[in-house]
């Protein structure tokens, strides 16, 4: 017969064991948490938050009028050449032709130079740039106008 009664003290070892696992855990954690911080978008850094609250509200009024001409733009998507395609679409929902389009692609981490890109009209409201973009992760800002109207965007392209 065993002895059921038998008491089993919580001993040095037994705390020793868990504050091990504890930190391990913590520590797995954390590097696992800085690799991927550190391998994805980097994030955007104003150089003076300052200077950056008081543009707030020219921002926001910007933001309205563009909201307001109800252009849409698809995905930035490259094609086989690795050229930037996008479409545009006016409020009713038909093709945005004539509009001029330029872009500035920056890599998220700084690790290659900032490309600019021009587009030409390649068929009504699809407009493609005329050189390619290096392969990688890429933050573009775009910029279009057509006649007084303007819109400026954020995209990204893989």
């Amino acid at each position: 017969m065993r002895d059921t009664n038998r008491v089993r003290h919580f001993t040095g070892h037994h705390m020793a064991a868990i504050l091990i696992s504890f930190f391990a855990v913590v520590v797995t954690v954390n590097l696992v948490m800085a690799r991927y911080a550190s391998a994805t978008f980097g994030g955007t850094v104003v150089d003076n938050s300052y200077v950056a609250s008081q543009k707030f509200n020219g921002w926001l009024e910007k933001a309205r009028k563009e909201k307001a001409l109800g252009w849409a733009v698809s995905a930035p998507m490259r094609d086989e050449s690795s050229h930037i395609v996008l479409r545009l679409k006016d409020a009713s929902g038909e093709p945005l032709n004539g509009a001029g389009l330029t872009a500035r692609a920056e890599h998220p981490l700084g690790r290659a130079p900032e490309q600019a890109l021009r587009f030409i009209e390649t068929a009504p409201g699809t407009y493609r740039s005329t050189g390619p973009l290096p392969d990688g992760r890429w933050k573009l800002r775009i910029h279009i106008i057509r006649g007084a109207d303007t819109l400026d965007i954020a995209g990204e392209a893989s």
